[in-house]
């Protein structure tokens, strides 16, 4: 097995080709050397709703968008606690390790939770989870598995949850699948969506965003005694109102309202087509390198492949980042089972391009044989009209 390097490895261009954080853009970056502005000043508060309202059209519908300054899991948290009274029934649907998280989750607040797991990489099946919905309040669910790089189909598994239960609450994760896959909230039956900053809207994280459908608001919870800070019910009204009840990450929505611009220039179904097409691509040239995709249906938001025969994730990861190129290895206990790659945020199709040569030049010191072009050629394949 080759462990040579190329001399000229210094003069590469560090990227992140991770599933977040993502590649940010010059203007946004931009946007945060501006003078510190105050969040209650005039230009403050217009930057929080102007941020607010272009987070509704990414979504592409009407519902209210709260910004927290958090993490997608502060976010989530938020959601879950101020939409579920204590002790009431949650249904987990779960078949990797972030939809994992949502189960422990509720554990953790003492949720009467029932668990729906397939093994990682597989799909849920959207009958298995309506079926467990039978008398809950609160089915949570993750859209677009990053662990394992699948697609669930929400809207199937809402539409079939609801018809069982039609007073269900659907908390959607939604943090790598927003901005990225089709995403219909409203015509599939999805309450809530959750997202973050690091990932389809190309912004540095630290923001959470939860955005409630208008029918889920007047069941939302007052003083939820699961929650001060994430407390959404009373973060939803002052933001309506230009406020926030804590200080927000002001710099950070100033970027985001920046960062927004770049994937409202088209309409959602061009964004989510060219998403598509560059994370097919990197498949694509996955598969012709021995490495194809792990799950069934993979998303548009990242590329999960299996580590080719002799490899690890961890060991293609580590000489990717030798060649200073950020991807990731698998989430435990399937680290050495894949790696994954994303072209979210700040990246084209040219970038998708980039990534299948890097591939090929990573496998090749890794003593992987194939035909070199073979890679470049099977995602320009893809990508060409």
């Amino acid at each position: 097995m080759s462990d040579a390097l190329p001399a000229h490895l210094p003069l590469n261009r560090e990227r992140l080709i991770a599933p977040g954080p993502v590649e940010v853009a010059p203007d946004v970056l931009l946007a945060l050397a501006q003078p510190q502005m105050h969040h209650r000043a005039p230009e403050g508060i217009a930057k929080l709703m102007e941020a607010r309202e272009k987070l509704t059209r990414l979504l592409g519908d009407p519902y209210d968008a709260v910004i927290t300054t958090s993490s997608g899991t502060g976010a989530f948290e938020g959601a879950l606690v101020s939409t579920t009274p204590s002790g009431a029934q949650v249904v987990n649907a779960q078949a990797g390790k972030f939809s994992e998280r949502w189960g422990e989750m509720a554990q953790r607040f003492g949720y009467d939770t029932r668990i729906v797991a397939k093994p990682w990489g597989e799909m849920l099946d959207p009958d298995e989870v309506a079926d467990a919905c039978k008398g809950a309040h609160t089915l949570t669910i993750t859209h677009s598995e990053t662990s394992t790089g699948a697609l669930h189909d929400l809207g199937a598994i809402a539409a079939a949850a609801k018809a069982q239960n039609p007073d269900l609450i659907i908390i959607a994760d939604c943090i790598t699948s927003y901005g990225n896959a089709e995403l219909r909230p409203a015509a599939w039956g999805v309450d809530v969506v959750v997202s973050g900053s690091q990932k389809g809207t190309a912004t540095p994280p630290g923001l959470g965003f939860v955005l409630f459908s208008p029918d889920v608001q007047a069941r939302m919870i007052k003083n939820t005694p699961h929650g001060f800070y994430l407390d959404m019910t009373r973060e939803l009204a002052g933001q309506k109102a230009g406020s926030t009840p804590q200080t927000p990450a002001i710099n950070l929505i100033y970027a985001l309202s920046v960062a927004l611009d770049r994937s409202l220039r088209v309409p959602l179904e061009v964004l989510w087509a060219e998403q598509r097409r560059k994370t097919d691509a990197l498949i694509a040239a996955g598969t012709a390198l021995g490495a194809p995709a792990w799950a069934a249906r993979p998303s548009a938001a990242v590329a999960v492949l299996r580590a080719p025969q002799g490899l690890g994730g961890k060991q293609i990861a580590a000489r990717l980042a030798e060649m200073g190129q950020r991807a990731l290895p698998g989430q435990a206990p399937h680290e050495d089972t894949v790696f994954r790659l994303s072209t979210m945020g700040y990246a084209d199709r040219y970038d998708a391009l980039g990534i299948a040569g890097m591939l090929e030049d990573c496998f090749a010191s890794l003593g992987v044989s194939f035909e070199r072009g073979a890679a470049v050629q099977a995602a320009w394949d893809v990508l060409r009209y």
